[in-house]
């Protein structure tokens, strides 16, 4: 099993396709009184359009062996923020680690490309990102909904959206 240091220096030697950074969580600085610091796990930033090639280059290194997509969300972390963060989690079954990567994708062309052929877990992560955030997953096989209705507008996780008051003469309050 390795730890995160090992994972991204292994990351760094295999030149991980769309690789930007690693951020490990870190105490404030008490010189700083604004710096509050970072709590939550360490986790490596690609560029999103890298994302597929990313996945795929750490699946087949045989010292990285992710084999297992987790997880794939966003956030909107702000309405003021012009980005959302995408989040990856991963797993190797056989190496026993985990993999946390994160990637800001611009809400002005909020456009991925589908990480299916990585993995087809990413499927229905990508159909749910999709509808709640408007991300789009540009070669996903089957982008329909899978929450909302066909003709729902908006996108409900988003931080600017606003809920409807009614839909179809049905009450959303």
């Amino acid at each position: 099993m390795k730890d995160f240091d090992e994972i991204y220096q292994r990351l760094e030697a295999i030149k991980a396709p769309g690789l930007l950074s690693a951020d490990r969580p870190r105490e404030g600085d008490p010189e700083d009184k604004t710096d509050k610091g970072r709590a939550g796990e360490a986790f490596v930033l690609i560029e999103p359009a890298a994302a597929k090639e990313f996945l795929i280059a750490v699946r087949d290194d045989a010292e990285l062996a992710f084999d297992i997509l987790a997880d794939l969300t966003a956030t909107d972390p702000d309405t003021e923020d012009e980005n959302f963060w995408l989040n990856l989690h991963l797993l190797s079954l056989g190496q026993g680690h985990r993999l946390a990567i994160k990637a800001m994708v611009p809400k002005a062309d909020p456009v991925v490309p589908s990480m299916v052929d990585a993995h087809m877990a990413a499927h229905f992560h990508e159909r749910e990102c999709a509808e709640m955030f408007g991300i789009t997953f540009e070669g996903n096989p089957d982008p329909r909904n899978i929450l909302l209705p066909d003709d729902w507008e908006g996108h409900p996780l988003r931080k600017d959206y606003e809920f409807p008051k009614e839909y179809h003469g049905i009450s959303c309050e």
